[in-house]
C-alpha cells in the first residue's frame, strides 16, 4: 500500500492544524456525537453553547486536547502507553469511565451480535509490536486503526482513539491524515460491522485508502526546482501562526 503523500513531519502538522476543526467534527460524528461544524468550531474557540449537552461540549474539547497531544508527540512511538494516553485525553473530565485503562468488563456492539474478547494487555502489546513493524506508513496506520476499533480496548471512545493513533503514525511519517467524510460515514459503518464479524479488514482498508486520506502534495526540496527550495520554510512560518 503506497503512501499517497510524502510530506515532512512539519508540513503534515501544518495540514492537521489547518483543518483540525473539520477533523474533530467528522470524528465526533463518526462516534455518534451529532454536532454541527459551526458548533464544533465555536466550542473549539472556547465558546459555551446552551443548545448542546454538557457531554457533547466536553467530547469536542477532549478531541481538541487529544489532537494537541498527538501533534506534540510525533517523535514518540505509537505504542501501548501512548494509545492509552490518547484515550485518557479522549475520555477526560469523566466523559468515559476509567479513561486510559483497558476495560475489564464485556461490551456490546451496536448493529451486530458479534462480541469482542476481553482485552489482555500482554497480548495487545505483542500484536501492536507486529503491526508497528509494517514498513509502509499508510498500511501501518490503517491496520493499527482497524485493529484498535475491533479490539475494543476501552469501554467507549474506541473509534476516536483508534483514528487518533492512526494519525499519530501518519503525521510522524508525513503520510497525510485519515478522516472519514461525513457523506461516507454510513458506508464506513456498514463495512466496519462486516469487519467486526469477519475479522477480514481488506475491504474496509481499501475503502479507507481510496476515500479517507487527506493531505497536500507539497513540493519538497528533494524534488523541487532551485527557486522553490524555500517552500518548507514558508510552511514553518504559517504553521507558527496557527495555535491550538
Amino acid at each position: 500500500m503506497t503512501d499517497k503523500f510524502n510530506m515532512t513531519v512539519e508540513q503534515n502538522i501544518f495540514v492537521a492544524k489547518r483543518n483540525i476543526v473539520d477533523y474533530i467534527w467528522k470524528s465526533a460524528n463518526l462516534e455518534g456525537i451529532t454536532v454541527t461544524y459551526p458548533d464544533t468550531e465555536a466550542i473549539f474557540n472556547g465558546l459555551s453553547l446552551a443548545s448542546l449537552k454538557v457531554s457533547e461540549i466536553v467530547a469536542i474539547n477532549n478531541l481538541k486536547h487529544a489532537w494537541q497531544f498527538v501533534l506534540e508527540t510525533t517523535n514518540y512511538p505509537t505504542d501501548y502507553p501512548l494509545i492509552c494516553e490518547i484515550h485518557r485525553k479522549v475520555g477526560g473530565d469523566n466523559l468515559i469511565t476509567n479513561a486510559g485503562f483497558i476495560r475489564n468488563v464485556p461490551v456490546l456492539m451496536g448493529g451486530t451480535s458479534w462480541r469482542p474478547d476481553m482485552p489482555i494487555e500482554s497480548q495487545i502489546k505483542e500484536q501492536l509490536a507486529e503491526i508497528l513493524s509494517i514498513p509502509e506508513a499508510t498500511e501501518k496506520a490503517l491496520t493499527l486503526m482497524l485493529y484498535c476499533m475491533r479490539k475494543q480496548m476501552f469501554l467507549d471512545g474506541n473509534k476516536r482513539t483508534a483514528m487518533l493513533a492512526a494519525n499519530h503514525v501518519m503525521i510522524a511519517n508525513g503520510a497525510g491524515i485519515v478522516t472519514v467524510p461525513i457523506e461516507l460515514q454510513r458506508e464506513f459503518r456498514r463495512l466496519l460491522i462486516n469487519f467486526y464479524e469477519s475479522g477480514d479488514m481488506s475491504e474496509i482498508k481499501m475503502f479507507l485508502y481510496d476515500n479517507c486520506i487527506d493531505g497536500i502534495a507539497f513540493q519538497n526540496e528533494k524534488t523541487a526546482a532551485p527557486n522553490t527550495q524555500e517552500k518548507p520554510q514558508q510552511s514553518r512560518d504559517v504553521d507558527a501562526e496557527i495555535e491550538l
